[in-house]
């Protein structure tokens, strides 16, 4: 029988290789997209005939529990959020508002139109921040450093205090970071992909950065949506960390980034104090153990892979866009 999947946050890269992955196992597949939005279907288009879009808002109790009666998910996947850790000190109560208030919206939708759905929330490494013990699991306190961080930490508790409450399965992955073509451009590893593939073309002259020695867990996106679809595939609701276990210096980033195009950081990096955190969290090291064992879930692509890819896809981005002005300067 053909179960059906919801998905917020469809446009962006978890949601995308999420739907890919669903679609693969024979899901029907409902996409939640704000109306008054202008959403970016780059990361969809290739799929975009084979989901079903529904309008609705975090923000908007009704319009979810709407979508919820309309898509009759045996699975929700609640990935949509304000994710991008910068903006969130320049917009704290927008992040508050829809990364954590709205994964109430979202829980309170499923539970009185859909309970017997099984629900996923996107939790986040952020909400260890300052970090008590290295490496972190399940079980390690919280200490967001970042107004993200805190509406994430609200998002994840309020996800356990339903499944106690009310008997929902609903459950938490608690993702380290993770990367990929389809990464958001104002993301450090979008950005420093981009501008070497930039570099190397001759479109930029130089890379602003902040902290190089700032460490965290990257992994690839693709590897982590396989992670929540398996979490859901269980006969009891738990959180899971998943991470690669490994730690990578943005200084390393950027390195194999300029030498898979042959050149030198040093040549065009520039530290820029205003892309210093106010608060930096300085090491984010996951333990997956638990993850690996129960779910069986495993990591395909490792770190340098990953970031060679990433400049692969920029190049390719950037030549295109390059041919079509040229192209556009000639008519």
């Amino acid at each position: 029988m053909t179960k059906n999947a919801l998905v917020t946050g469809i446009t962006g890269q978890d949601g995308s290789y999420l739907a890919e992955l669903l679609l693969s196992k024979g899901y029907k597949v409902y996409g939640l997209r704000r109306r008054t939005s202008m959403p970016m279907m780059e990361n969809i288009e290739h799929i975009e005939k084979e989901i079903e879009f529904l309008d609705g808002d975090l923000m908007d109790q009704g319009s979810l529990s709407q979508a919820v009666r309309i898509a009759k998910p045996d699975e929700v996947y609640n990935l949509a959020a304000q994710s991008f850790v910068g903006s969130s000190w320049d917009q704290p109560s927008l992040t508050g508002q829809l990364t954590g208030i709205g994964v109430t919206n979202m829980l309170e939708a499923v539970r009185l139109n859909r309970p017997e759905a099984k629900f996923y929330q996107a939790s986040s490494s952020e909400m260890f921040g300052k970090v008590v013990e290295t490496p972190q699991k399940e079980t390690t306190p919280f200490y967001p450093r970042s107004p993200y961080g805190v509406a994430k930490v609200y998002g994840h508790w309020i996800t356990v205090n339903y499944r106690e409450s009310y008997d929902m399965f609903a459950c938490s992955g608690i993702l380290f970071n993770h990367e990929s073509p389809r990464r958001g451009i104002e993301f450090v590893t979008r950005k420093v992909t981009d501008a070497v593939a930039k570099i190397k073309l001759g479109l930029q002259k130089e890379l602003r950065m902040g902290n190089l020695d700032a460490k965290r867990d990257w992994g690839f996106a693709g590897d982590y949506v396989k992670a929540m679809w398996l979490m859901l595939q269980q006969d009891k609701p738990q959180d899971y960390v998943i991470a690669t276990g490994e730690t990578h210096t943005v200084h390393e980033l950027v390195d194999i980034a300029f030498n898979q195009v042959g050149l030198n950081w040093r040549d065009y990096v520039v530290i820029d104090p205003r892309f210093v955190r106010p608060a930096e969290v300085d090491l984010l090291l996951g333990d997956s153990s638990k993850a690996r064992q129960e779910l069986g879930w495993e990591l395909e692509v490792n770190f340098e892979q990953l970031v060679r890819m990433m400049v692969e896809s920029d190049l390719e981005k950037n030549k295109r866009l390059l041919q079509n002005d040229n192209a556009f300067i000639n008519v």
